[in-house]
């Protein structure tokens, strides 16, 4: 009885207490609902703002799912963007390698990059031109160039102590054995700190330029000669013209045997003097030239004839192309006559038979064209010191010779604004090669019409 009243007077109080407990939860859960909307909607506006389009949901594990696939979309952007950025910057490479490539292979300057290890690693057509060789890369530059030559000797002095070496003029003799004149520039390569790692050189063919200044300085000289010898000459020859009188006049007495002996030798000598005089005054008399056309190819068919009938036993003959130059014809056949003469001459006692070959031909240059002769011989050749002199006044290898032949017949060529040079054959005999400058006619008439209009 009293446990049963004990219990109802405790019921009410359960539950009030159930009571409390249920509100309870009910605001914790509430409460747990709202911060987590709120925490999903701010995340939504977050996303929103930011551009990332997220999808509605309310499961956490969807919204990092589709967190981490924006992140790994961008990523793919971002590398797809660093790829086309790499593509561009390798094109933009192999664009300015083509481009410096095209620079080198086209420029009109000689270039040699030599390494450390004193290999050719780089050489444009221009280099191989000057210097007259083919296949430069990846020779060792000493054997290429020639051991002793004083282009080599510049390269090794700039890779051992890295001197810098501006428009020097160097002699190179390539395998074609012609000497040309080449101006060098050259610049070491340096790497890191101060370390030598190759040289630069630059290359230019100073061989025509050599070769007008020197035509330049001939010409001074043979005015200057002139000048000074005509006055000389105009003096011997009254001289002579006296002496030769005097003599004759000894000659003349037909009782005196001695006095004619005497005078005839007089004679004689005056003779072998007038003739080194004229010869003299020939070399030595400013030329007028004039402004004639010249047909070279009947000049030397009449040179050829000449030196036949005075030397029947050598067999001339002639090749090749013959043009037509402005100048004096007397004094080209002349010219040409005495080396002519004296190739035949040359070779007149060859065991085989005395050979003379006359080769004209025309070559085409940038500004001028030219005509070449070339008179060559399979005669014993020209010695060393020789070939050095061959050109001065007065030297001679004849025995009866004046020394003036040759020096006049450069003194004509130069006149007529060309060159002659001589040089041995590889297969024996002498060459002597006659330069001389086409008229440019055809220009000079398309220049004035211009002018005209």
């Amino acid at each position: 009885m009293f446990a049963t009243l004990q219990a109802a007077r405790n019921t009410p109080h359960l539950w009030l207490i159930a009571a409390g407990l249920g509100i309870g939860l009910l605001a914790v859960t509430w409460l747990a609902v709202y911060l987590l909307r709120k925490f999903f909607q701010s995340t939504r506006e977050t996303h929103k703002e930011d551009g990332a389009g997220t999808p509605r949901t309310e499961n956490a594990s969807a919204f990092m799912t589709a967190s981490m696939q924006g992140v790994i979309q961008q990523l793919r952007e971002q590398e797809k963007e660093l790829e086309r950025l790499h593509r561009l910057e390798r094109e933009r490479a192999e664009q300015t390698e083509r481009l410096s490539e095209e620079v080198t292979r086209n420029m009109p300057a000689g270039l040699l990059v030599v390494n450390a290890t004193g290999l050719i690693s780089s050489s444009n057509p221009a280099a191989e031109e000057v210097l007259g060789i083919r296949g430069l890369g990846f020779r060792r530059y000493s054997e290429a160039l020639g051991a002793s030559t004083e282009l080599v000797k510049l390269i090794a002095e700039c890779l051992s102590t890295g001197r810098i070496y501006r428009r020097e003029e160097v002699e190179h003799i390539p395998p074609a054995g012609d000497k040309r004149h080449l101006g060098v520039t050259i610049s070491p390569i340096r790497r890191g700190a101060g370390n030598i790692s190759g040289a630069i050189c630059l290359l230019t063919d100073l061989t025509e330029l050599a070769a007008l200044q020197q035509r330049m300085q001939l010409k001074e000289n043979l005015a200057a000669l002139g000048e000074l010898s005509a006055g000389i000459a105009h003096e011997f020859k009254n001289a002579l013209a006296i002496i030769s009188g005097y003599a004759q006049m000894i000659q003349s007495e037909p009782s005196e045997k001695e006095a004619a002996d005497y005078a005839e030798r007089i004679l004689k000598q005056t003779r072998n003097i007038t003739h080194v005089v004229t010869e003299f005054l020939k070399y030595a008399r400013p030329l007028e030239i004039p402004d004639e056309t010249v047909a070279l190819e009947k000049m030397v068919e009449r040179v050829i004839a000449e030196v036949r009938e005075a030397i029947p036993q050598v067999k001339i003959r002639r090749e090749g192309t013959f043009g037509e130059v402005g100048g004096d014809e007397g004094l080209l056949r002349q010219a040409l006559l005495n080396v002519g003469r004296n190739a035949a001459e040359a070779c007149a006692s060859a065991v085989d038979g005395g050979r003379v070959v006359i080769h004209g031909e025309i070559v085409r240059g940038n500004k001028t064209d030219f005509q070449t002769i070339v008179i060559s011989d399979n005669g014993p050749g020209i010695s060393a010191e020789a070939l050095r002199k061959l050109f001065v006044p007065f030297f001679t290898t004849k025995a009866n010779g004046t020394g003036l032949g040759l020096a006049v017949v450069q003194k004509i060529i130069v006149q007529h604004g060309g060159q002659v040079d001589v040089r041995n054959q590889p297969g024996g005999g002498a060459a002597f090669i006659v330069t001389l400058p086409l008229p440019r006619k055809v220009a000079e008439a398309v220049e004035s019409k211009q002018d005209a209009i």
